[in-house]
This record gives structure tokens, C-alpha cells and sequence, in this order.
């Protein structure tokens, strides 16, 4: 278990990082947590490649856990607007991390025999994509208005350009779209990384006392 524990502890700071950055702006359109949490992949890929699905798969409950407590304490701490964190984003970053991870894990695994960047990449574009749109249609799209009643997400409904220059759309699908466009091109930033912590942990000679 204790060979686990440096990803345990690397995604729990990234998802308590990114559920605290979540909440200011870079720009119009993105969020500062976008460029935080997609390194919650580059944690899972690094595991499943080194440990196998299984403690990759712990690992991803560990940061379920501590993200669910992140967004149980946010909609206790009220803002300007009400909650720090409504019960929707909540749902919304619960589900999208979970079935997110997963997947990448089982895509992973399915591809770890083939050339070394594609498990990774495939895996982190798979599940980057699942992440967005899972999240952002729960947390945000006005036909789930009925998940959380009280919850006025009008705002985020708001029709405009598509990123400031494209098709007329809600204001949540062009928050998504920046989301989504950050975290793929943050899959190929983070191959190198991937690389390079795999071969430094395999490169190590096992412990006797590791269990």
C-alpha cells in the first residue's frame, strides 16, 4: 500500500487544487481549475502503467472521496451569489471525475501492449471529453433544471457567440468548449511527464520491505 501512496497523495492535491481554482476566471471562458485537473489523468495513467487497473482504480476512489468532501464543504461556506458550491456541481464534478477515471483506467489497460504515448493519450482524450460534457451538462444545461430546482443556472444558459466568435449557443457550452480544448492539448503536454516519472519509478530497484 505504501508504494500507492505518493498517487494517493498526488491526486488528492490535484482535485482540492482544482476544486479551489474552479472558482476564478482566466479569461472569459476558462476556469483556473482546467489547468490543474487534467493532471488528475497524467496521476492515473502513471499508476496504471506502473502498478496495474487495480491500484490505479484506488487511486481514483481516493480522489472521489476527497472530492466529495471538497464539494459537501463548498455548499455549507456561502458566497455573494448563495453557495460556494451548488448541489448540481457537486453531482456533476462527482459523477464526471468518477466515470472519467474509470474509463480512462479500462482504456488504458485495454491498450497498454501498443506503443507507449497511445494507452496514455487515448485514454487522457477519451476521458478528458467524458469528464466535460458529463460535468458540464449536469452542473449547467437548462434541460436538468429539475436535478436541483432552487438552483437558478439562467446565467449560464445565456445565448451568445460560441467562444466570443462562433454559432450562437449557451453560455455553458462555450465554457465547456475551452474546458474541453485545455484539457486535450494538456494530453500531449503531459506525455513527456508520463515518460519520464514511468521510467524514474521503473528504474528503481523494489524494496523488499514494499507492500
Amino acid at each position: 500500500m505504501k508504494r500507492y501512496l505518493p498517487g494517493i497523495l498526488a491526486m488528492a492535491a490535484i482535485v482540492v487544487a482544482s476544486n479551489i481554482l474552479v472558482q476564478f476566471m482566466f479569461g472569459q471562458w476558462l476556469t483556473l481549475g482546467a489547468l490543474t485537473y487534467p493532471f488528475a489523468f497524467l496521476v492515473t495513467d502513471v499508476m496504471n502503467r506502473v502498478y496495474g487497473p487495480g491500484p490505479a482504480r484506488r487511486v481514483v476512489l481516493a480522489g472521489f472521496v476527497v472530492g466529495i468532501g471538497c464539494s459537501l464543504i463548498g455548499t455549507q461556506i456561502m458566497g455573494e451569489f448563495g453557495p460556494l458550491v451548488t448541489w448540481r456541481i457537486a453531482l456533476g464534478s462527482g459523477t464526471a471525475f468518477l466515470a472519467a477515471q474509470l474509463a480512462d483506467v479500462a482504456i488504458f489497460d485495454r491498450l497498454r501492449q501498443g506503443r507507449w504515448w497511445r494507452a496514455p493519450l487515448a485514454s487522457t482524450l477519451v476521458g478528458s471529453s467524458l469528464d466535460t460534457a458529463l460535468f458540464f451538462s449536469i452542473a449547467f444545461a437548462g434541460s436538468l433544471a429539475f436535478l436541483e430546482p432552487g438552483n437558478d443556472v439562467s446565467w449560464a444558459n445565456e445565448i451568445l457567440p460560441l467562444l466570443g466568435i462562433g454559432p450562437m449557443v449557451p453560455l455553458w457550452v462555450s465554457l465547456a468548449t475551452a474546458d474541453w480544448m485545455v484539457k486535450l492539448s494538456l494530453a500531449l503536454i503531459a506525455l513527456l511527464p508520463f515518460r519520464m516519472i514511468v521510467n524514474r519509478v521503473t528504474a528503481r530497484p523494489a524494496s523488499p520491505l514494499a507492500g
